[in-house]
């Protein structure tokens, strides 16, 4: 593989707080009260300087090479590029949604997407749209954007018909209940088939704020027995409501790549979706039935594959599962991931002084200045770092990975009496103190 290279991942942490490392390790006093202010969609402003000492903490004590980030939206993944690159670290991101250029929010998300790309080493995207979305937002140069989609693991979602009521038919929807997932479309859906199919059965799960507008249906038209909520879903749960259905929906607005299309296939649903981003990329045509983004053609799609359905002239469960497990592996994605990231470990990284040139040039002269400041400070704040906790006196983790990693190369018995004599060691130190 040549160049040996360790890679830390950043996905976004929502609401959520980083917790678990010890703040004296860091050296930083550990704060009772660390509050993100929600900006948009449960996701938490960037806070930038007080995430620093952490993420040094964990780059130094896992030696890492390359960081890569995902999420448009993930203050975490932002903070962490701009602290890598501070460090001298090859950096990647992945984008994972379709964004607008209109709205405030997309405005704001894609000036931050910018000035957090305009130096990372390489950027990923989960399907063709998704790459001319990004390169057009972030102004980057489409050479150094690949694409990757995501996997499924087929072992996780496989067909059972033996689930399936035989007396009706059973259209499945799984997703979030939010504007961009169509939920309104949905809406208008469900009593148009209902009226007209007497056996058709509706089978929701997941949660939001679109929720209130399915209850308002169900109760108009009296559809309690035929359209079922599941309210919020564990992933873990999501095969065993698949199974029980025979059709797969999905009304979504925009979507860079749908993988809950691929779990319905994977569980031998016939699917059903709106023709939007980049999800007539994601099955071939004869497993997918695309429709416009409109409630009369959702319903002429549906009708359609109902009409097959009934006449039983469509493929078996198991043949279409036995599609779909060759299309989207994790191993595959494993492979093109581990080639972008021997790639970017023979890269240069920005030296301060063209990271502020590349940043004034690329975001404009007020934004580009605002954060080349920012990146000033940020490196003066890692010297006052490195000058307080030095990093040849951080305690560098055990590197177990590989055949060669260090668990491997000892017998079991060793490991374990060095386990037991750290802790006797720790014990009897924590005694002294006492």
């Amino acid at each position: 593989m040549g160049q040996r290279r360790r890679s830390a991942a950043v996905n976004k942490p929502s609401t959520q707080r980083v917790s678990g490392a010890p703040a004296e390790v860091a050296g930083v006093p550990s704060r009772k009260h660390n509050i993100c202010m929600v900006m948009y969609n449960q996701s938490t402003a960037t806070t930038c300087f007080h995430s620093l000492p952490l993420m040094r903490c964990v780059f130094v004590r896992e030696r890492i090479t390359v960081v890569h980030a995902h999420s448009s939206f993930s203050a975490m993944g932002h903070d962490a590029l701009f602290h890598a690159k501070t460090m001298g670290l090859n950096t990647v991101f992945t984008d994972h949604s379709l964004f607008g250029f209109a709205d405030v929010s997309s405005v704001l998300t894609n000036k931050l997407l910018t000035i957090t790309l305009c130096d990372t080493n390489h950027t990923v995207c989960v399907s063709y749209t998704s790459k001319e979305n990004t390169v057009l937002r972030a102004a980057l140069d489409p050479e150094i954007v690949s694409v990757i989609p995501n996997a499924v693991d087929p072992t996780d979602f496989t067909p059972d018909p033996s689930q399936r009521r035989g007396d009706r038919i059973t259209i499945v929807v799984v997703c979030r209940l939010v504007y961009r997932k169509g939920i309104d479309l949905l809406g208008g859906i469900i009593p148009e088939l209902c009226l007209k199919h007497p056996d058709l059965h509706f089978l929701i799960g997941g949660e939001g704020p679109k929720r209130l507008v399915l209850e308002e249906v169900r109760e108009k038209y009296q559809l309690h027995d035929r359209v079922c909520l599941l309210g919020a879903l564990e992933h873990k749960d999501v095969r065993g409501v698949l199974v029980q259905g025979h059709i797969f929906l999905n009304t979504s607005l925009t979507e860079a790549f749908c993988m809950a299309i691929v779990e319905g296939a994977s569980c031998g649903l016939q699917v059903v979706s709106t023709r939007v981003g980049g999800i007539p990329e994601v099955l071939p045509e004869e497993l997918i039935t695309m429709c416009e983004p409109t409630v009369r053609a959702l319903c002429a799609g549906l009708e359609m594959v109902i009409a097959r359905q009934r006449s039983g002239t469509v493929p078996s469960p198991a043949s279409v599962h036995a599609r779909v497990q060759t299309l989207y592996t994790w191993k595959n994605v494993a492979e093109r991931t581990e080639k972008v990231y021997d790639r970017v470990a023979r890269e240069e990284v920005l030296p301060l002084d063209r990271r502020l040139r590349r940043l004034r040039a690329h975001c404009g002269p007020v934004a580009g200045s605002i954060f080349a400041f920012v990146a000033v400070l940020d490196f003066l704040f890692l010297l006052l770092l490195q000058w307080w906790v030095p990093d040849r006196v951080m305690d560098v983790a055990v590197d177990g990975t590989g055949p060669r990693g260090l668990w491997w190369q000892q017998p079991r018995s060793k490991v374990g009496a060095r386990s037991k004599s750290a802790t006797k060691q720790a014990a009897e130190s924590k005694m002294s103190a006492l």
